[in-house]
């Protein structure tokens, strides 16, 4: 006899949240029982349309309170935006204390819940012993190419030196401007001081898949600390917000290293280019989206994962559904799995049952 399908609602309609309702829609093992959406026009509105697809009978709703009273085992969560993290935090604990599971691409800091922010960390922590639910985080980057495929890469090591996971984009396609000038100082001169250039920010933003691996591996992390590169370009660049003019910057790289014993042993590094011309001495692709993993240490080990085609320009479409998928593929084994706070190193390989075609 065939098990119940597992009973799912999802978060959102963005781009992550379209391919996790596709992809669910799609399983035998999944059933989807309702969608909550965000803007009043698409309240009443067929999920499945929403969503790209073809209409599947399943209304949108606005109601977060409806979205419970359906009773779904688990929530993909899959709300966009920096802002979101915090503000994610009453849904999670509201959804947990009803007894329902959430896997979430929204909170990336909760990669690994123990270095969470403590005072939002014992809430959840509460609302999921409360409901005996489980909250899992997870993504592609931080995600599964921050931390996860390291890991995965390091069970060849004896020894092991350095571990530097490192992510290569062309994010020429990002229409948003107020991220990318005023966030990441795209198009700007060097003076200009960005977001990103915050005390502490970098430190802050990757420390959840350094420690994550720390743990991994089992050694203790000292601290984290960060720093920030800034290339300018030497033309003009046509990208999806607007111009950036010569002279002003055309590339950032952060990089955020795990001290272990007093030195730089976990690296997490990120190089965004709006043109592939700008910064070439830095780590460098073919692919829109490319991942990284080098481990230094008997044996060296270096690894390459590209999404989407070369220079096909979706690496965004690319790296939404690895995102999507990262949570969707992982529903059965946080439905299966103790309740809790949850993170990689709690669950077996979240192989996508029902994948193949």
């Amino acid at each position: 006899m065939n098990e119940a399908p597992i009973r799912v609602g999802v978060w959102s309609t963005g781009g992550i949240g379209s391919h996790a309702i596709r992809a669910i829609s799609r399983r035998p093992d999944l059933e989807l029982v309702g969608v909550w959406v965000h803007s009043p026009d698409k309240v009443g509105r067929d999920a499945g349309e929403l969503s790209g697809g073809d209409p599947i009978g399943l209304p949108a709703t606005g109601d977060a309170g409806a979205l419970i009273a359906l009773r779904p085992d688990c929530v993909v969560y899959a709300a966009s935006g920096p802002e979101r993290d915090a503000a994610a935090v009453p849904d999670y604990e509201r959804l947990l204390a009803a007894g329902i599971d959430v896997v979430s691409t929204t909170s990336t800091r909760l990669v690994f819940p123990p270095v969470y922010d403590p005072e939002a960390r014992d809430r959840l922590a509460e609302a999921a012993a409360k409901g005996r639910a489980s909250l899992y985080a997870s993504g592609i980057f931080p995600g599964f190419a921050s931390d996860q495929l390291a890991l995965v890469a390091a069970t060849q090591s004896g020894t092991v030196h350095t571990i530097r996971a490192t992510e290569v984009s062309l994010n020429d396609h990002y229409p948003v401007a107020s991220a990318m000038v005023d966030g990441l100082g795209f198009g700007r001169p060097l003076e200009f001081e960005p977001g990103i250039t915050r005390p502490g920010f970098i430190p802050a933003a990757w420390r959840a898949p350094i420690a994550l691996i720390a743990a991994g591996m089992g050694v203790e992390l000292d601290e984290v600390r960060g720093r920030l590169d800034r290339a300018l370009t030497d033309r003009e660049i046509e990208v999806a917000f607007g111009t950036i003019a010569a002279g002003t910057v055309g590339a950032v790289r952060t990089v955020a290293g795990g001290i272990v014993g007093g030195r730089e042993a976990i690296v997490i590094e990120h190089v965004i280019r709006m043109a592939r011309h700008v910064a070439p001495d830095w780590p460098t692709s073919d692919h829109d989206a490319t991942y990284l993993v080098s481990i230094e240490g008997e044996p060296n080990i270096d690894v390459r994962l590209s999404l989407g085609e070369a220079e096909g320009h979706d690496a965004g479409n690319s790296a939404m559904k690895a995102t999507a998928m990262r949570v969707v593929n992982a529903v059965p084994y946080v439905v299966e799995a103790p309740p809790g706070l949850l993170s990689s190193l709690d669950l077996p390989i979240t192989l996508p049952r029902h994948a193949f075609a």
